[in-house]
């Protein structure tokens, strides 16, 4: 991979391979139309969904395959009450885990892939996959508590808009997370009472950009689509996503190191 840094965010994104994955459902049992919201969610993506049928295998299964092999396993269950059957509402409004207490991995497993989402009217679950990630990077650096945190907002106002997304940064503020936020600054009193590093510019890239990047300060291994078991690890991630109309992105996440680190260059640079 080039040290370089292109010439803008989405240079990011291009530079991705974009591998086949699959999402498998195995031996299911929950109702036909559930299935219906994920082919949908991902009819316009490269992510292919398949079922199939395992004698003697554990019901409600949904794998994520690549390359033959399976690298991460949720179950139905788990996926719909994070993903499925909610809407944006439920991040905007809270921190977004399941009942569970984790993100599901065969979503967070979707890494180095290239997509392209559409907002609400136009899809209701298409965007909802980059604000799934976003609140997962943002968890993993609660969790890690430590590292650097950069995060762009497009407008500063929804920090102080969204009730979740607030409650969030105000528990990374006061954590030794070093939280830095980057957005027009169309509210000046949207930030008051976060303890964040506040970055305003009114650039294409501060106005159009979707960044949750994360580098912790010990790194503990790499994660990656060949070691999905270790995204729960203190490990690097980023998401960088730009709008390409109106509520539209294209958009990938990666967990490789140097790409990561290269992001956050480029947004230290530029930003």
């Amino acid at each position: 991979m080039t040290t370089d840094l292109p010439d803008s965010l989405s240079g990011f994104i291009d530079e991705v391979d974009s591998p086949e994955k699959t999402l498998l459902l195995i031996n299911r049992t929950e109702p036909q139309p559930l299935v219906n919201l994920l082919d949908r969610a991902f009819e316009n993506q490269s992510v292919r969904i398949e079922e199939r049928h395992v004698p003697e295998g554990d019901t409600d299964q949904v794998c994520l395959v690549e390359d033959g092999r399976v690298t991460a396993t949720t179950s139905f269950t788990d996926l719909s009450e994070t993903f499925l059957l909610v809407n944006a509402d439920r991040y905007r409004t809270g921190t977004g885990r399941s009942s569970t207490g984790s993100f599901p991995a065969v979503l967070t497993g979707l890494d180095d892939v290239e997509f392209t989402v559409r907002g609400f009217p136009e899809s209701n679950k298409e965007k909802l996959l980059l604000i799934v990630i976003s609140r997962f990077i943002e968890d993993r650096a609660l969790s890690c508590g430590n590292g650097v945190l950069h995060s762009t907002f497009q407008r500063l106002s929804r920090l102080d808009d969204e009730y979740g997304t607030r409650k969030m940064y105000k528990w990374l503020g006061e954590s030794d997370v070093d939280t830095h936020v980057y957005g027009v600054r169309d509210d000046p009193d949207a930030v008051d009472g976060l303890d964040l590093t506040v970055h305003a510019g009114t650039t294409h890239e501060y106005r159009r950009s979707w960044v949750v990047l994360f580098t912790p300060d010990a790194e503990q291994g790499d994660a990656s689509g060949d070691d999905i078991a270790a995204v729960d690890a203190c490990n690097p991630v980023a998401l960088v996503a730009m709008e390409t109309g109106k509520n539209v992105w294209r958009s990938m996440w990666t967990y490789d190191r140097e790409r990561v680190e290269r992001i956050q260059r480029y947004v230290q640079k530029h930003f």
